[in-house]
């Protein structure tokens, strides 16, 4: 009996004008838990895909081996029926079925003319009950968090009777207490013996939970080494190719005149939720001002408000430059030169189905008309040095933003924001679901816009992150501002004070 649960030989995968993957080897042992990593791009998800049937036989060569036997997977229903199922980060639930039906949603049980509830329900808690989620099987999947929803779709793939299961970035968008809750599903999984195969950009996860290390870069295998002989730096270095000196490369800048001021905002929106409560601060010229504060504490709802994306009524004062404004929409908010990258780029920062060129040039179209008409020659022109000095990678600016990696994305969305030229640039999250050597260039990038004299706003679940590159920090909790810190004396700890400071 073979010790592995997958053995991926010689893997190649080639689409037109590009090696995917080139000959690469993965090998996973049974009831270990096997991280996955490389950089945007470095072939892990076309290798998972290979592995799920999403890319059936035929279109790759290679050979798939579990648990010692041959497979040849023609579709998803056939890697499914060999134990594998695989939990993309966009969760495959319906928000407005329950729990129980969710679980089940192509079962049997779901396809009988007439449905037993009784026994649909009870089979649903069992399953609960194997992940540890208390909670009632008839209740509607979309009102739980979303790290709820991913414990659901692990039961699901359970129910298949699953022994192999992919996790493809399942904490991009959990809250630190769901993160806690599915490592400890997957370590008390492990010792029920599944096997799990973990890819994620967060490498303090990585070190935490895997046995086994595997690094891909450029569609190739880099190496394979257990966790004891690894340490965070060492897999970055086999990631990218070269060491990172730093994982966030801050420069001292010079910080200039006051920009913006906010005086005892206050945003409540249209559906009479009061977003922002009592938020005063400033922001200067050439300073990188940091956010943070817990899922929740109003960290989004203050910039997306003060930007004029939510519809409602403001009260206080926003003053930019010496002048008080009263911003009720993006437009006017980008007049007064305001830019805000949003936390989640496929829904409000692109439109992925349209090319990379008029997604650059998107939010500055004025600037690539002529005669009330898009020039786009002059469009492609603009787009091409933005993105140059994005370094961004993609075969021509021709192509739909949707097939670039997430790196790449947050990119394209960078340089539509340049375009406008803006005195202060919002970025909300800026570097959620991308890998280090992605991550690095865009703090570069922030880096040099902050030296040119943009006011820079860093919103982010990361603390390292805030951390590494803010000359300043702002925390947030409970949708009002209750903590600045310089960064000489800033903390975990002490951001941590203040973000739970009015939390009961």
């Amino acid at each position: 009996m073979s010790e592995f649960a997958l053995q991926m030989k010689e893997i190649t995968k080639e689409f037109p004008g590009v090696k995917a993957l080139d000959r690469v080897s993965f090998s996973v042992k049974k009831g270990e838990i096997h991280a996955l990593c490389g950089e945007n791009g470095a072939g892990k998800s076309t290798l998972m895909k290979i592995l799920s049937g999403v890319y059936p036989s035929g279109s790759f060569t290679g050979e798939i081996i579990i648990n010692g036997q041959v497979v040849d997977f023609k579709d998803i229903k056939a890697s499914q029926e060999a134990g594998v199922a695989i939990i993309y980060q966009e969760l495959a639930l319906v928000p407005e079925m329950t729990v129980a039906e969710n679980i089940f949603l192509s079962s049997d049980l779901m396809r009988k003319p007439v449905i037993d509830w009784a026994i649909l329900y009870a089979k649903a808690k069992y399953w609960l009950d194997q992940i540890g989620l208390a909670i009632d099987p008839q209740m509607r999947l979309g009102d739980l968090t979303v790290g709820k929803q991913q414990l659901i779709e692990i039961a699901k793939a359970l129910t298949k009777k699953a022994d192999l299961l992919i996790l493809d970035e399942p904490t991009a968008a959990l809250t630190e207490s769901d993160v806690e809750v599915l490592i400890r599903l997957l370590k008390e999984l492990k010792h029920k013996g599944v096997t799990c195969i973990y890819i994620s950009h967060k490498l303090g996860e990585v070190m935490e939970l895997a046995d086994t290390v595997t690094v891909l870069r450029d569609g190739q295998t880099v190496s394979t080494d257990p966790i004891n002989q690894l340490t965070e730096r060492k897999i970055v270095t086999k990631m990218v190719g070269r060491e990172l000196t730093d994982f966030f490369p801050y420069q001292k800048h010079a910080i200039g005149a006051e920009v913006m001021r906010v005086e005892h905002y206050h945003f409540r929106h249209i559906s009479g939720e009061m977003l922002v409560k009592q938020a005063s601060f400033t922001l200067n010229k050439g300073e990188i001002l940091g956010v943070a504060g817990l899922m929740g504490s109003g960290r989004t709802e203050l910039f997306t408000s003060l930007f004029g994306g939510y519809p409602g009524m403001a009260s206080g004062r926003v003053i930019i430059d010496g002048c008080e404004l009263k911003i009720k929409g993006p437009a006017e908010a980008i007049a007064a030169g305001l830019a805000y990258l949003s936390e989640d780029r496929k829904k409000y920062g692109l439109i992925l189905n349209m090319e990379i060129s008029k997604n650059a040039t998107l939010a500055a179209l004025n600037k690539v008309m002529s005669g009330g008409l898009i020039d786009r020659a002059l469009e492609l022109q603009k787009a091409e040095t933005l993105t140059n000095k994005m370094k961004l990678k993609a075969h021509n600016l021709e192509a739909h933003v949707g097939q670039l990696s997430g790196g790449n994305q947050q990119k394209v969305v960078l340089s539509k924001w340049l375009f406008t030229e803006p005195k202060i640039l919002i970025l909300d999250e800026p570097t959620r679901g991308i890998d280090v050597g992605a991550k690095y260039e865009i703090y570069k990038i922030i880096n040099e816009l902050a030296s040119q004299g943009v006011a820079i706003v860093i919103i982010s679940s990361e603390l390292p992150e805030v951390l590494g590159m803010s000359d300043r920090i702002l925390v947030m909790s409970e949708r009002e501002v209750t903590g600045h810190l310089l960064r000489s004396e800033a903390s975990q700890e002490k951001i941590m004070q203040y973000a739970t400071a009015r939390r009961r």
